[in-house]
């Protein structure tokens, strides 16, 4: 999951990586940080992103 997301989000550093770690909530909260996404916006990434990952 750690490089998908890498791939996906390049602006999350390892660090950022570490502490996400699988962590749904965490990897919303770093990509408001990182990317300036709203709170729907970040969920919403996410959500489409583990559904192109899980299929």
């Amino acid at each position: 999951m750690k490089g998908e997301a890498q791939s996906q989000w390049g602006k999350l550093t390892d660090d950022d990586l570490d502490v996400i770690a699988g962590k749904q909530q965490k990897l919303v909260g770093r990509l408001q940080e990182r990317y300036g996404y709203n709170k729907d916006k970040a969920e919403k990434a996410v959500e489409e992103w583990q559904s192109k990952i899980n299929h």
